[in-house]
């Protein structure tokens, strides 16, 4: 029973670390590629510490190691763009580490206890899922109000503008187009 809930309880941590993250893309191109190095190199060390075990325990740690560098490799390439879908497939990323885990887990179990631990991870999975999929479709909507704002501000400016003349205009137009994005 304690195995349950534990496994609930690896369930409930990875709910939360799926839940979005504020990052935004300040990594340089040599960080970045440092810290894939970096993941690429504690995913070998890990895949080294799980061949001394034995039967579901190497399973467990093997599939443990992957999924830890997917998600180090997901989060810096959020880290990275700072895009939205960026950080989607980072919570994707999450989820199916904690999916994979969580079913070799289960491999310990037998009869409907396995049967029950199985459909819980799958459960959890299809919810990560699912918020992942919330998520990106809440950033996409922000990135879209961001830009709608953006453009009735420069429409505002560009229109205070209009009622200047020659140089003056020009240079008001150019600081508008400039301090808004526009080209």
């Amino acid at each position: 029973m304690n195995r349950i809930h534990s496994i609930k309880l690896s369930f409930i941590t990875a709910a939360l670390l799926a839940l979005p993250l504020a990052h935004g893309a300040n990594m340089t191109k040599p960080d970045y590629q440092a810290g894939k190095d970096r993941a690429s190199a504690d995913y070998k060390a890990d895949k080294k510490a799980c061949a001394a075990m034995a039967k579901n325990a190497k399973d467990i740690c093997m599939e443990e190691a992957k999924g830890r560098e997917k998600v180090a490799k997901a989060d810096l390439e959020y880290r990275y763009t700072g895009k939205p879908k960026d950080q989607n497939k980072l919570m994707l990323a999450r989820a199916d580490a904690t999916y994979a885990v969580a079913k070799e887990k289960c491999d310990d179990l037998n009869g409907n206890a396995k049967d029950v631990c199985v459909k819980e991870a799958k459960a959890v999975h299809i919810k990560a899922k699912a918020d992942a999929k919330m998520g990106s479709t809440i950033a996409e909507a922000r990135t879209d109000a961001a830009t709608d704002k953006k453009d009735a501000d420069y429409k505002v400016a560009a229109e205070k503008c209009d009622a200047l003349a020659g140089d003056a205009k020009s240079a008001c137009i150019t600081a508008a187009k400039a301090r808004f994005g526009k080209s």
